[in-house]
């Protein structure tokens, strides 16, 4: 099979716009189509939390993947900052997990045995400790995990830059035009739109929560693919700064140089249902101000919906279609997609232009569900 040299990418969320400029850097023709702006998906309410280490437990393959796409961040965000020429907000100031009690204490301990057999730089505080790291702690916090690769970005402002620099190496954006249907004619697939129809050497479905409900001939099942909502809550920070991503079971913070402090977030099975709502909105500040009486005295700048792609086993769908040739799904990053989008794209570009298939891959692919 030849290398395509057209490829249309469904989906401008920050998983498919990232594998659009990796596409169009290494020289594809490549157009983006989603119903919906750039970044409006599940983008539009992540807090771009980029921390492998917190949720992933040991031996999971997820972790792999996660921990392997941390580490092409710093060289990722230098080269889309440098091709869109947007300063990107990117900080890897480090995560703090905190217990409350004796259950998530002795948590925090295993998972600090984890991280020393793997080497990676971390502490172990206790309550007094954990107070000098962030002073506006409750008296509650028996304890944290401050582990110092983590970081965060701004997801939005990230996805925006992708465009731009996919944009400058070719690259089409069409937007309001939604994907119904893919086929094959001939030699081409075709990519079947409330617009009408284009023809393309190759497609990759990345249209996360979305990607479901596009019909792909030749399939007799679709993509198992649901949505997940996520509330994410925007507070004024009034005074000393919060020094880095904090995080419990409940609610995390991500504290930006403007004093806006994200809270979030929410994970409700509520269908493809948008809305902010008040139950919410209640959960996370109670929530944050529990953990944080400060937070009391934040303003409230407004809250945001996105609705995150899960799978029934909470793995991403990524590799190529056993049953149509050169359609590749990119999609099902639920709670990851900010942190798997460089990882992403650097193994659809591999698998697309160069026919290279990392071992990365078995543990996604498609053809776990048959597609």
């Amino acid at each position: 099979m030849t290398r395509p040299s057209d490829i249309i990418v469904v989906g401008a969320g920050v998983v498919g716009c990232a594998i659009a400029e990796e596409l169009a850097h290494r020289g594809a023709s490549v157009e983006i189509i989603d119903e919906r702006p750039v970044g409006m998906g599940a983008t539009q309410a992540s807090a771009g939390v980029l921390a492998p280490f917190i949720e992933t437990r040991e031996g999971h393959p997820l972790l792999d993947l996660t921990v392997r796409s941390l580490g092409l961040y710093d060289a990722f965000i230098a080269r889309v900052a440098a091709e869109s020429g947007v300063d990107l907000p990117y900080r890897r100031t480090g995560t703090i997990t905190l217990a409350t009690d004796d259950a998530e204490w002795q948590e925090l301990q295993a998972a600090a045995q984890f991280l020393s057999r793997c080497n990676v730089s971390h502490a172990l505080l206790d309550g007094a400790a954990a107070n000098s790291e962030e002073p506006h702690l409750a008296d509650s916090v028996i304890g944290g995990l401050l582990i110092n690769e983590h970081g965060f970005v701004a997801a939005n402002d990230l996805t925006r830059a992708l465009v731009t620099a996919a944009r400058r190496h070719g690259a089409q954006l069409i937007e309001q035009s939604r994907v119904r249907r893919i086929f094959t004619k001939g030699d081409d697939l075709v990519v079947e739109t409330d617009r009408g129809t284009l023809s393309t050497d190759a497609v990759v479905l990345a249209a996360g929560s979305w990607s479901g409900d596009i019909e792909v001939d030749g399939l007799s099942a679709r993509l198992p693919v649901r949505p997940v909502r996520g509330q994410l809550l925007y507070l004024t920070w009034p005074g000393t700064p919060l020094r880095r991503v904090t995080w419990t079971q409940r609610c995390y913070f991500v504290p930006w140089d403007d004093g806006t402090v994200l809270v979030g977030a929410t994970m409700e099975e509520a269908g493809f249902d948008e809305r902010v709502t008040v139950a919410g909105v209640r959960d996370l500040l109670e929530s944050a101000c529990e953990l944080m009486p400060h937070a009391w005295s934040a303003g409230f700048r407004g809250a945001r919906v996105g609705l995150r792609p899960g799978t029934p086993d909470d793995l991403p769908v990524i590799g190529a279609s056993a049953t149509l040739p050169n359609l590749v799904y990119a999609t099902g990053h639920y709670r990851n997609g900010v942190l798997l989008a460089p990882l992403t794209a650097q193994l659809v570009a591999d698998a697309l232009l160069e026919r290279r298939f990392d071992s990365a891959l078995t543990a996604v692919s498609p053809a776990r569900f048959g597609l």
